[in-house]
Protein backbone atom coordinates (compact mmCIF):
# COMPACT_ATOMS: atom_id res chain seq x y z
CA UNK A 1 0.00 0.00 0.00
CA UNK A 2 1.44 3.50 -0.96
CA UNK A 3 -0.65 6.72 0.25
CA UNK A 4 0.15 9.61 -2.49
CA UNK A 5 1.88 12.64 -0.45
CA UNK A 6 2.04 15.63 -2.13
CA UNK A 7 6.01 15.64 -2.59
CA UNK A 8 5.83 12.03 -3.93
CA UNK A 9 3.26 13.00 -6.21
CA UNK A 10 4.67 16.39 -7.34
CA UNK A 11 7.67 14.21 -8.40
CA UNK A 12 6.28 11.57 -10.29
CA UNK A 13 4.78 14.55 -11.89
CA UNK A 14 8.08 16.18 -12.68
CA UNK A 15 9.25 12.77 -14.15
CA UNK A 16 5.82 12.86 -16.53
CA UNK A 17 6.25 16.16 -17.61
CA UNK A 18 10.27 15.36 -18.29
CA UNK A 19 9.47 12.72 -20.53
CA UNK A 20 7.61 14.90 -22.90
CA UNK A 21 9.09 17.42 -24.55
CA UNK A 22 6.82 19.25 -26.44
CA UNK A 23 4.54 19.78 -23.54
CA UNK A 24 7.53 21.04 -21.20
CA UNK A 25 8.14 23.35 -23.70
CA UNK A 26 4.37 24.73 -23.58
CA UNK A 27 5.06 25.35 -20.14
CA UNK A 28 8.14 27.38 -20.14
CA UNK A 29 6.58 29.73 -22.49
CA UNK A 30 5.97 33.06 -21.20
CA UNK A 31 5.53 34.16 -17.48
CA UNK A 32 4.44 32.09 -14.41
CA UNK A 33 3.00 34.75 -12.30
CA UNK A 34 -0.50 34.24 -10.23
CA UNK A 35 -2.30 35.83 -13.39
CA UNK A 36 -0.83 34.05 -15.70
CA UNK A 37 0.48 34.92 -19.21
CA UNK A 38 -0.77 34.30 -22.72
CA UNK A 39 1.24 31.80 -24.82
CA UNK A 40 1.80 32.21 -28.35
CA UNK A 41 2.86 28.64 -29.11
CA UNK A 42 0.53 25.91 -30.25
CA UNK A 43 -2.22 24.52 -28.02
CA UNK A 44 -1.46 21.62 -26.08
CA UNK A 45 -1.72 18.31 -27.07
CA UNK A 46 -5.43 17.31 -24.99
CA UNK A 47 -7.63 19.11 -22.71
CA UNK A 48 -8.97 17.89 -19.78
CA UNK A 49 -11.70 19.51 -17.54
CA UNK A 50 -11.22 21.50 -13.90
CA UNK A 51 -13.37 19.78 -11.62
CA UNK A 52 -15.43 20.70 -8.37
CA UNK A 53 -16.25 17.59 -6.26
CA UNK A 54 -14.93 16.05 -3.25
CA UNK A 55 -11.75 14.28 -3.37
CA UNK A 56 -10.54 11.25 -1.15
CA UNK A 57 -7.33 9.79 -0.63
CA UNK A 58 -7.48 6.11 -0.47
CA UNK A 59 -4.88 2.68 -1.02
CA UNK A 60 -4.98 -0.79 -1.61
CA UNK A 61 -3.83 -3.14 0.37
CA UNK A 62 -3.62 -7.74 -0.07
CA UNK A 63 -5.32 -9.46 2.47
CA UNK A 64 -6.63 -12.71 3.58
CA UNK A 65 -10.31 -13.47 4.13
CA UNK A 66 -10.01 -16.14 7.23
CA UNK A 67 -10.88 -16.29 11.01
CA UNK A 68 -9.06 -15.20 13.49
CA UNK A 69 -8.14 -16.05 16.95
CA UNK A 70 -6.65 -19.90 16.12
CA UNK A 71 -6.16 -21.80 19.38
CA UNK A 72 -6.23 -25.34 20.70
CA UNK A 73 -8.36 -26.68 22.44
CA UNK A 74 -6.36 -30.04 25.05
CA UNK A 75 -7.90 -32.76 26.59
CA UNK A 76 -8.56 -32.82 30.54
CA UNK A 77 -8.41 -36.50 31.50
CA UNK A 78 -7.74 -40.09 29.77
CA UNK A 79 -9.87 -41.57 27.32
CA UNK A 80 -11.16 -42.55 24.06
CA UNK A 81 -12.25 -39.72 22.21
CA UNK A 82 -15.81 -41.05 20.94
CA UNK A 83 -17.62 -38.33 19.07
CA UNK A 84 -15.84 -34.90 17.83
CA UNK A 85 -17.50 -31.97 15.56
CA UNK A 86 -16.99 -31.27 11.89
CA UNK A 87 -14.23 -29.19 10.12
CA UNK A 88 -15.70 -25.83 9.79
CA UNK A 89 -18.44 -26.35 12.51
CA UNK A 90 -19.53 -23.30 14.68
CA UNK A 91 -19.86 -24.03 18.44
CA UNK A 92 -21.41 -21.96 20.80
CA UNK A 93 -21.69 -21.80 24.34
CA UNK A 94 -23.35 -24.84 26.04
CA UNK A 95 -22.53 -26.65 22.71
CA UNK A 96 -20.61 -30.13 22.45
CA UNK A 97 -16.75 -29.72 21.83
CA UNK A 98 -16.39 -33.61 21.75
CA UNK A 99 -16.87 -36.45 23.94
CA UNK A 100 -14.63 -38.58 25.56
CA UNK A 101 -16.32 -42.42 27.00
CA UNK A 102 -19.36 -41.10 25.52
CA UNK A 103 -19.06 -38.05 27.80
CA UNK A 104 -19.68 -34.52 26.45
CA UNK A 105 -16.99 -31.87 26.86
CA UNK A 106 -19.06 -27.91 26.78
CA UNK A 107 -18.09 -24.70 25.46
CA UNK A 108 -18.30 -22.42 27.92
CA UNK A 109 -17.52 -18.07 27.49
CA UNK A 110 -14.78 -17.03 29.53
CA UNK A 111 -11.08 -15.72 29.68
CA UNK A 112 -10.34 -17.72 33.33
CA UNK A 113 -9.20 -21.71 31.69
CA UNK A 114 -11.30 -24.25 33.81
CA UNK A 115 -8.25 -25.79 35.79
CA UNK A 116 -10.16 -27.36 38.95
CA UNK A 117 -13.25 -29.09 39.98
CA UNK A 118 -15.80 -26.03 40.84
CA UNK A 119 -18.04 -27.12 44.17
CA UNK A 120 -19.69 -25.71 46.87
CA UNK A 121 -17.37 -23.76 49.21
CA UNK A 122 -15.01 -23.13 46.52
CA UNK A 123 -14.24 -19.14 45.88
CA UNK A 124 -12.27 -17.32 43.09
CA UNK A 125 -12.70 -15.89 39.81
CA UNK A 126 -13.33 -18.62 37.83
CA UNK A 127 -16.48 -19.39 39.95
CA UNK A 128 -17.94 -16.13 38.86
CA UNK A 129 -16.83 -16.57 35.31
CA UNK A 130 -19.10 -20.22 35.26
CA UNK A 131 -22.02 -18.68 37.14
CA UNK A 132 -21.91 -15.72 34.76
CA UNK A 133 -22.59 -18.79 31.92
CA UNK A 134 -25.31 -20.66 34.09
CA UNK A 135 -27.27 -17.12 34.23
CA UNK A 136 -26.75 -16.46 30.80
CA UNK A 137 -28.05 -19.99 29.46
CA UNK A 138 -31.27 -19.80 31.94
CA UNK A 139 -30.23 -21.51 35.11
CA UNK A 140 -30.74 -18.87 37.61
CA UNK A 141 -31.87 -18.65 41.38
CA UNK A 142 -28.61 -17.52 42.74
CA UNK A 143 -26.09 -14.45 43.21
CA UNK A 144 -23.13 -14.40 40.46
CA UNK A 145 -20.26 -13.80 42.41
CA UNK A 146 -17.38 -15.72 43.45
CA UNK A 147 -18.59 -17.97 45.76
CA UNK A 148 -19.93 -21.66 44.84
CA UNK A 149 -22.75 -21.94 47.15
CA UNK A 150 -24.90 -24.32 47.75
CA UNK A 151 -28.01 -22.19 45.22
CA UNK A 152 -25.27 -22.45 42.83
CA UNK A 153 -24.73 -26.44 43.16
CA UNK A 154 -28.72 -26.49 42.66
CA UNK A 155 -28.63 -24.86 39.37
CA UNK A 156 -25.65 -26.81 38.53
CA UNK A 157 -27.73 -29.97 38.73
CA UNK A 158 -30.60 -28.59 36.32
CA UNK A 159 -28.03 -27.49 33.83
CA UNK A 160 -27.10 -31.27 34.32
CA UNK A 161 -30.16 -32.52 33.89
CA UNK A 162 -30.97 -30.60 30.79
CA UNK A 163 -27.58 -32.03 29.73
CA UNK A 164 -28.48 -35.34 30.23
CA UNK A 165 -25.46 -35.88 32.27
CA UNK A 166 -25.50 -37.35 36.06
CA UNK A 167 -26.86 -34.50 38.35
CA UNK A 168 -23.71 -34.25 40.47
CA UNK A 169 -23.90 -30.36 41.61
CA UNK A 170 -19.85 -30.22 40.88
CA UNK A 171 -18.39 -29.38 37.58
CA UNK A 172 -15.05 -31.08 36.44
CA UNK A 173 -12.18 -30.04 33.22
CA UNK A 174 -13.78 -33.06 32.08
CA UNK A 175 -17.15 -31.44 31.78
CA UNK A 176 -16.52 -27.91 29.54
CA UNK A 177 -13.87 -25.80 28.56
CA UNK A 178 -13.72 -21.92 28.34
CA UNK A 179 -13.17 -19.77 25.07
CA UNK A 180 -13.54 -16.10 24.31
CA UNK A 181 -16.90 -16.08 22.52
CA UNK A 182 -18.05 -18.89 19.65
CA UNK A 183 -15.07 -21.47 18.35
CA UNK A 184 -15.13 -22.57 14.79
CA UNK A 185 -13.78 -25.90 14.16
CA UNK A 186 -10.65 -25.65 11.83
CA UNK A 187 -9.22 -29.39 12.56
CA UNK A 188 -9.73 -32.14 14.75
CA UNK A 189 -6.07 -33.48 16.07
CA UNK A 190 -7.57 -37.02 17.34
CA UNK A 191 -9.79 -39.34 15.18
CA UNK A 192 -12.79 -40.94 16.55
CA UNK A 193 -11.20 -44.34 18.80
CA UNK A 194 -7.94 -42.42 19.59
CA UNK A 195 -6.95 -42.13 23.24
CA UNK A 196 -6.70 -38.65 24.79
CA UNK A 197 -4.80 -37.06 27.40
CA UNK A 198 -4.37 -34.19 29.96
CA UNK A 199 -2.96 -31.96 27.66
CA UNK A 200 -2.74 -33.65 25.09
CA UNK A 201 -4.43 -31.51 21.93
CA UNK A 202 -7.92 -32.58 20.56
CA UNK A 203 -9.21 -29.59 18.64
CA UNK A 204 -7.57 -26.80 16.69
CA UNK A 205 -10.24 -23.96 17.23
CA UNK A 206 -10.51 -20.46 15.53
CA UNK A 207 -12.99 -17.67 16.45
CA UNK A 208 -16.41 -17.53 14.13
CA UNK A 209 -16.40 -14.75 12.77
CA UNK A 210 -14.88 -13.80 9.36
CA UNK A 211 -12.35 -11.35 9.26
CA UNK A 212 -9.57 -10.30 6.94
CA UNK A 213 -5.67 -9.73 8.24
CA UNK A 214 -3.29 -8.02 6.10
CA UNK A 215 0.06 -6.89 6.86
CA UNK A 216 1.28 -2.98 6.29
CA UNK A 217 4.67 -1.66 6.15
CA UNK A 218 5.78 -0.05 9.69
CA UNK A 219 5.71 3.31 7.75
CA UNK A 220 2.23 2.80 6.40
CA UNK A 221 0.82 1.12 9.43
CA UNK A 222 0.91 4.60 10.96
CA UNK A 223 -1.90 6.23 8.85
CA UNK A 224 -4.37 3.31 9.59
CA UNK A 225 -6.37 3.61 13.24
CA UNK A 226 -9.04 0.87 14.86
CA UNK A 227 -12.47 2.13 13.40
CA UNK A 228 -11.38 3.29 10.11
CA UNK A 229 -14.12 2.46 7.15
CA UNK A 230 -12.80 -0.08 4.37
CA UNK A 231 -13.57 -1.58 1.13
CA UNK A 232 -13.09 -5.52 0.64
CA UNK A 233 -13.09 -6.34 -2.91
CA UNK A 234 -13.76 -10.23 -2.33
CA UNK A 235 -12.33 -12.99 -5.50
CA UNK A 236 -15.61 -12.92 -6.18
CA UNK A 237 -15.36 -9.50 -7.37
CA UNK A 238 -17.88 -8.00 -4.97
CA UNK A 239 -17.21 -5.59 -2.20
CA UNK A 240 -18.20 -5.70 0.86
CA UNK A 241 -17.60 -2.65 3.67
CA UNK A 242 -15.82 -3.29 6.69
CA UNK A 243 -13.67 -1.43 9.48
CA UNK A 244 -10.23 -1.40 10.76
CA UNK A 245 -10.48 -3.26 14.16
CA UNK A 246 -7.33 -3.67 15.02
CA UNK A 247 -3.74 -2.28 14.33
CA UNK A 248 -0.52 -4.38 15.75
CA UNK A 249 1.86 -2.40 17.53
CA UNK A 250 4.66 -4.92 17.07
CA UNK A 251 6.35 -5.01 13.81
CA UNK A 252 7.86 -8.64 12.45
CA UNK A 253 9.93 -9.40 9.70
CA UNK A 254 8.09 -10.02 6.56
CA UNK A 255 8.70 -13.05 4.73
CA UNK A 256 8.25 -12.38 1.26
CA UNK A 257 11.76 -12.92 -0.48
CA UNK A 258 11.14 -9.37 -2.38
CA UNK A 259 9.75 -7.71 0.13
CA UNK A 260 11.38 -8.39 3.97
CA UNK A 261 10.70 -4.89 5.48
CA UNK A 262 8.81 -4.95 8.94
CA UNK A 263 5.41 -5.55 8.74
CA UNK A 264 2.44 -4.62 11.40
CA UNK A 265 -0.68 -7.38 11.35
CA UNK A 266 -3.40 -5.34 10.37
CA UNK A 267 -7.59 -6.87 11.36
CA UNK A 268 -10.39 -5.65 9.19
CA UNK A 269 -14.00 -7.15 10.36
CA UNK A 270 -16.79 -6.86 7.68
CA UNK A 271 -20.43 -5.30 8.28
CA UNK A 272 -21.83 -8.13 6.38
CA UNK A 273 -19.84 -11.61 7.14
CA UNK A 274 -22.22 -13.99 5.19
CA UNK A 275 -21.84 -11.96 1.97
CA UNK A 276 -18.28 -13.13 2.41
CA UNK A 277 -19.81 -16.67 1.58
CA UNK A 278 -17.98 -19.63 2.85
CA UNK A 279 -14.32 -18.96 1.66
CA UNK A 280 -11.83 -19.28 4.14
CA UNK A 281 -7.96 -18.14 3.27
CA UNK A 282 -8.88 -16.54 0.43
CA UNK A 283 -7.15 -13.63 -1.12
CA UNK A 284 -8.91 -10.36 -1.11
CA UNK A 285 -7.63 -6.53 -1.82
CA UNK A 286 -8.86 -4.18 0.86
CA UNK A 287 -9.33 -0.11 -0.07
CA UNK A 288 -8.24 1.80 2.87
CA UNK A 289 -9.47 5.62 2.80
CA UNK A 290 -8.11 8.36 3.85
CA UNK A 291 -8.11 12.14 3.63
CA UNK A 292 -11.19 13.03 2.17
CA UNK A 293 -10.94 17.09 1.04
CA UNK A 294 -14.93 17.99 0.29
CA UNK A 295 -16.20 20.64 -2.53
CA UNK A 296 -12.61 21.58 -3.84
CA UNK A 297 -11.11 21.83 -7.66
CA UNK A 298 -9.30 19.07 -9.01
CA UNK A 299 -7.42 18.46 -12.37
CA UNK A 300 -5.63 15.38 -13.56
CA UNK A 301 -2.18 15.22 -12.33
CA UNK A 302 -1.22 15.27 -15.21
CA UNK A 303 -2.10 18.54 -15.95
CA UNK A 304 0.73 19.95 -13.69
CA UNK A 305 3.57 22.03 -15.32
CA UNK A 306 6.88 22.28 -12.97
CA UNK A 307 7.28 25.97 -13.69
CA UNK A 308 10.65 28.29 -13.84
CA UNK A 309 10.73 29.85 -10.73
CA UNK A 310 9.50 26.84 -8.72
CA UNK A 311 6.06 25.76 -7.74
CA UNK A 312 3.35 24.15 -10.27
CA UNK A 313 1.25 25.34 -12.20
CA UNK A 314 -1.48 24.67 -14.94
CA UNK A 315 -2.08 25.73 -19.44
CA UNK A 316 -5.64 27.45 -19.48
CA UNK A 317 -6.69 26.93 -22.50
CA UNK A 318 -9.50 29.39 -23.72
CA UNK A 319 -10.90 30.46 -26.76
CA UNK A 320 -7.81 28.73 -28.86
CA UNK A 321 -5.53 30.59 -27.18
CA UNK A 322 -3.56 29.16 -24.06
CA UNK A 323 -1.95 30.97 -21.07
CA UNK A 324 0.10 29.39 -17.72
CA UNK A 325 -1.16 30.13 -14.39
CA UNK A 326 0.26 29.25 -11.09
CA UNK A 327 -1.90 26.86 -8.74
CA UNK A 328 -1.23 25.27 -5.04
CA UNK A 329 -1.30 21.75 -5.21
CA UNK A 330 -3.39 19.94 -2.19
CA UNK A 331 -4.60 16.61 -2.29
CA UNK A 332 -3.08 13.92 -4.44
CA UNK A 333 -6.04 11.16 -4.84
CA UNK A 334 -7.81 8.87 -7.39
CA UNK A 335 -5.34 9.99 -10.45
CA UNK A 336 -6.24 13.91 -9.92
CA UNK A 337 -4.83 16.66 -7.35
CA UNK A 338 -6.47 19.58 -5.64
CA UNK A 339 -5.64 22.96 -6.86
CA UNK A 340 -6.27 26.45 -6.09
CA UNK A 341 -5.22 29.84 -7.58
CA UNK A 342 -4.97 31.00 -11.14
CA UNK A 343 -8.42 31.87 -11.21
CA UNK A 344 -9.39 28.47 -11.96
CA UNK A 345 -13.30 27.66 -12.21
CA UNK A 346 -14.82 24.38 -12.58
CA UNK A 347 -15.73 23.65 -15.95
CA UNK A 348 -12.14 25.41 -17.69
CA UNK A 349 -9.84 23.12 -19.76
CA UNK A 350 -6.40 22.24 -19.05
CA UNK A 351 -3.73 21.17 -21.28
CA UNK A 352 -2.26 17.63 -20.27
CA UNK A 353 0.22 15.32 -22.53
CA UNK A 354 -1.87 13.42 -25.23
CA UNK A 355 -1.89 9.58 -24.46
Amino acid sequence: MKRGTVLAAALAVLAVVGGSAAFVALGSSGGDGDGGTSGTGGLPPATATVQREDLSESAEAEGTLGHAGKRKINGAASGTLTWAPKSGSVIKRNGRLYEVDDHSVRLLYGSEPMYRTLKEGVTGDDVRQFEANLAALGYTGFTVDDEYTGLTADAVKRWQEANGDKETGTVTQRDIAFASGAVRIESTALSVGDRTAPGRPVLSTTGSERVVTMKLDVAESGSVKPGDKVTVTLPDGESAPGEVRSVGTRAKKGTDPEDDSPKVPVTVSLDAPDKAGALDQAPVTVELKGETRKDVLTVPVEALIALPSKGFGVEVVQHGRSREVRVEPGLFAQGRVEVSGGGLRAGMKVGVPKL
